[in-house]
């Protein structure tokens, strides 16, 4: 009997709830459907007005000094202390000593064989009086003049073909050239600065013995630099000597004032590149340091510059007619990082200035309004 109570109960709960259901459903058919606002975007646009855009190369590369000398020891000897250190950093004025090598072994045998020299033309002096009176005082001079601790000066010009049978006979002319040789070796114990520059490189310290071939250090003048840059071969019969560059730090929070020096002459067959030289000047640069070139190698006519991701990949931007967006062909000239040169887009076309996401071709849009009311033209 309990049973059927419950039974009964729950029948008659669920036949109320389906009623009810049934009354909240029958509502909601009946209310109209929320309107959707649509939605306008605002974009930012540009007037175009074509004009000559001149194409401009982005290229980087390092700087090296435009002198720099690779110091090489052509003799053996005990490296001597100088009057400055020979440390990286130290500076050294054109002419002053980097290096000098203990050469007193040398210079004796140096000053043996002038020795020999002197006593040779001494020993014909007596001939030369008899036989060739017309010359003895010029020879007679030489002797005069010739000073051991000083270059052995050059023999007086031989004037007659008897006078050189003589001379040449006794050994005079061979024993003064093995004297200038040894002369001329013995300034290799000394390298001297070629130009006012600083080391950047020191491979040997005062006091270490020095071998023939070894290398000692690098010297480099740090008023002027050059970088060296790969440019597209299409530019090859662009670029030109003399062409300003501006340079740019990695942080381009600095910017140089460069020039091309040199472009070569040749392409490289595997990149099919060129390399052009780039000269530039400035306390703040440094050997090694890395920066980015700006070459001006061509202008393009009846040509307009835009951001690079306004193009499509079917070479079509975006303008606006009427509030709607719509796509025009155009033939892009020239890729840069960030922007490309176009053409065959006609002056006072209303074009996008930035992409706008989820752009298509209808699509209703609102140009911004600048502070003077009218829309910036891209040149």
């Amino acid at each position: 009997m309990l049973r059927k109570i419950i039974l009964s109960v729950l029948g008659v709960a669920l036949i109320i709830g389906a009623i009810i259901f049934a009354n909240y459903l029958i509502d909601n058919k009946n209310k109209p459907k929320p309107v959707i606002p649509k939605v306008v975007k605002t974009v930012l646009v540009d007037t175009v007005k074509n004009s000559n855009i001149p194409i401009v190369i982005s290229a980087n590369g390092n700087l090296t000094a435009l002198q720099r000398v690779e110091l090489y020891s052509e003799v053996q000897g005990l490296f001597q202390t100088g009057s400055k250190l020979f440390k990286p950093g130290q500076k050294f004025n054109k002419g002053e000593t980097l290096i000098r090598l203990d050469a007193s072994e040398y210079y004796a045998s140096v000053q043996s064989a002038k020795s020999e020299l002197y006593n040779s033309i001494a020993a014909i002096m007596p001939d030369l009086r008899l036989d060739f009176p017309d010359v003895f005082q010029k020879w007679q001079t030489y002797l005069n003049n010739f000073d051991l601790n000083k270059t052995t000066p050059t023999l007086p010009e031989i004037s007659g073909e008897k006078e050189n049978y003589f001379i040449t006979g006794r050994g005079i002319v061979s024993a003064y050239y093995n004297v200038k040789n040894l002369e001329q070796r013995l300034t290799k114990y000394r390298i001297i600065a070629p130009f006012s520059g600083i080391l950047t490189e020191a491979l040997v310290t005062e006091g270490t013995l020095v071998r023939n071939g070894q290398k000692l250090g690098e010297f480099i003048n740090p008023s002027v630099y050059e970088m060296e840059v790969a440019v597209s071969k299409s530019f090859a019969n662009i670029l030109k000597e003399g062409e300003a560059v501006t340079l740019t730090n990695l942080d381009r929070t600095k910017t140089y004032e460069g020039k091309v020096s040199r472009v070569n002459g040749s392409i490289d067959a595997t990149t099919q590149t060129i390399t052009a030289y780039i000269e530039v000047k400035h306390d703040d640069l440094k050997e090694g340091m890395y920066l980015e070139a700006n070459l001006n190698a061509d202008k393009v006519d009846n040509a307009i510059e835009i951001d690079r991701n306004l193009l499509l990949d079917t070479e079509e931007i975006y303008v606006i007619k009427d509030s709607l967006l719509d796509v025009i062909p155009v033939k892009p000239v020239h890729f840069s990082n960030t922007s490309v040169v176009l053409r065959a887009v006609p002056d006072g076309t209303i074009i996008l200035r930035k992409p706008v996401p989820g752009a298509y071709a209808g699509m209703h849009v609102k140009s911004a309004v600048h502070s003077d009311n009218t829309s910036e033209s891209v040149q």
